[in-house]
């Protein structure tokens, strides 16, 4: 939704007595009513901030703000309990926590047809610098949030402090990790996917039962993806987790369907392109992200470029709406289709967009951030090659023109992020993963769920089997979790960090295992390996 002007407001007439005597303590200057003539009902003396505030996307000018009003976020027709108005939210941007410095600040509508959310570009900051936001509507004021700019091109930052997460499942266990992450305070949040899940209550069930439900049937329409993403978002812990930086957000399946592919569904369904419509605007609706992703129909425009200075770049993809169908009816398997070099993962034009950002580059660290494992996971010790059709494995084509793609743009250090899986791993990434001895070009990390799979369970490092015979995965552990990055000149640094349990409240965060890749070193080294949990 764009930022409007108070003048075009007032011509709109969108602003009633109640938003003008609510936003006076904001303004310097008087602010007159317009006719009260779209709604004369407000909330009152409830909270419409119950979904928290978010920033996302930083540019060395700005980032986007997003909001989302509701009075009851779970009421069934997806609209939070809203009367059906417009209602004039206005945003303010300072360089103080105790908002003495304002340095930007604007009106937006919040409009029933987009759920009552507001997505404010914000621009004509200062790059690299710190900055606090917060909203406020109809006497009600939202909490304040932190977001960042990024350092300006031409740059390059002594250190940036980034965490990835994947795979929130609301009913498998409750979002600590999301506590902790905020309390780690990176500088960005990289979201890799399945950020809500699909399911109705008693579908999808973890090991020891759920600890709390999903309200609403399965999401199959616009109502019931307002309604999911409105329970996750009343989540303190998640809102926390928003308010500490930036996100930069990209879907895996659950956000619409499981193991989707393009315009194919997991199983067969009647009205499945309307049900990825629904998703889609429900997805922009909810998400911090810029007006260049709002949805057209059945498409989105997800997969984005974000410039660190020059230390680092961000290359997001979506690997779901542009892929051929998974091979051989999807699941583990020993398939021809994973190896035709006619089938794709990204389709043909992201491919040549990130092909054309690797030769482009000139940062440090190439990071690209995605959704499904990237390295060869083969889970057969035989002759078998049995891996994973829904992950790269399935498109293992795809796989070698992008590796082959950094190595021949000499992309300095090339590091791939991944979600997904549910489990912490490690690997090096190789052009030929059935020589061990063949050179290492790039290194693959990848981040356990936040709650999806309840507790799971810690294990000596190197224990798990797959390891034995697929020597280029470094790492592995089961616990639920996120990971931190340290980012410098010289070095990468990841800690995989992990909750020992999600079915209680409280849960410590610890540092289960550290890595670093070293600056043209392509592969990982491991520089601390602590004991597993004990009960």
């Amino acid at each position: 939704m764009e930022t409007t002007t108070r003048r075009s407001v007032l011509k709109a007439g969108l602003l009633t007595a109640s938003a003008a005597a609510g936003l006076t303590a904001f303004t310097s200057s008087p602010v007159v009513a317009a006719p009260a003539d779209l709604g004369t009902t407000p909330p009152g003396r409830r909270d419409p901030f119950t979904l928290g505030v978010a920033s996302g996307d930083p540019w060395p000018d700005g980032f986007v703000l997003w909001t989302r009003l509701a009075l009851e976020p779970l009421a069934p027709n997806g609209l939070g309990g809203m009367p059906n108005r417009p209602y004039l939210v206005q945003w303010q941007v300072a360089t103080d926590e105790r908002f003495r410095h304002v340095v930007r600040s604007g009106l937006v509508a919040a409009r029933p047809e987009h759920a009552h959310s507001v997505h404010v570009t914000v621009e004509g900051l200062r790059p690299g610098r710190e900055y606090w936001y917060r909203f406020r509507t109809e006497g009600h004021v939202s909490r304040t949030a932190r977001a960042l700019t990024a350092p300006a091109r031409g740059t390059t930052p002594d250190a940036l402090a980034m965490s990835f997460v994947s795979c929130s499942q609301f009913e498998h266990g409750l979002f600590t990790a999301y506590r902790r992450l905020a309390e780690d305070r990176p500088d960005v949040v990289l979201h890799l996917g399945d950020y809500q899940y699909e399911y109705t209550k008693g579908t999808y069930v973890a090991p020891g039962g759920n600890v709390r439900d999903h309200d609403g049937p399965e999401t199959t329409d616009l109502a019931s993806y307002r309604q999911r993403h409105a329970q996750y978002k009343t989540d303190l812990d998640l809102q926390e987790a928003h308010a500490v930086a930036p996100w930069v957000v990209v879907w895996d399946d659950h956000e619409l369907d499981n193991n989707w592919a393009d315009e194919v569904p997991e199983k067969p369904e009647d009205g499945f392109l309307a049900r990825r419509t629904a998703a889609f605007q429900a997805y922009y609706e909810n998400m911090p992200l810029r007006r260049t992703s709002k949805p057209q129909g059945i498409d989105l425009q997800l997969y984005r470029r974000l410039h660190w200075g020059e230390l680092a770049t961000f290359h997001m993809l979506d690997t779901r709406q542009y892929r051929d169908d998974q091979g051989c009816g999807d699941g583990y398997k020993d398939c021809p289709a994973a190896v035709d070099p006619a089938r794709s993962i990204t389709g043909a034009e992201q491919e040549k967009w990130l092909l054309d950002g690797f030769r482009q580059s000139t940062a440090r660290w190439d990071v690209i951030g995605q959704q499904v494992f990237f390295a060869q996971r083969d889970n057969n010790s035989g002759p078998l090659k049995v891996t994973s059709m829904d992950s790269w494995d399935g498109y293992a084509a795809s796989r070698d023109r992008i590796t082959r793609g950094w190595v021949d743009a000499g992309v300095r250090n090339p590091v791939v992020l991944t979600g997904d899986v549910h489990a912490h791993w490690a690997s090096d990434l190789k052009l030929n993963y059935d020589d061990p001895t063949s050179r290492t070009v790039g290194s693959e990390l990848v981040c356990s769920s936040i709650t999806s799979g309840g507790n799971g369970a810690d294990s000596v490092s190197g224990s798990h089997p797959w390891l034995k015979f697929n020597p280029h995965l470094r790492f592995q552990n089961n616990l639920r979790g996120y990971v931190n990055t340290t980012i410098t000149r010289e070095s990468l640094a990841a800690d995989f960090r992990c909750v020992p349990q999600v079915r209680t409240p409280g849960a410590a965060a610890f540092t289960r295992a550290s890595f670093a890749i070293a600056d043209r070193e392509p592969g990982l080294h491991q520089t601390a390996d602590h004991p597993p949990v004990v009960g």
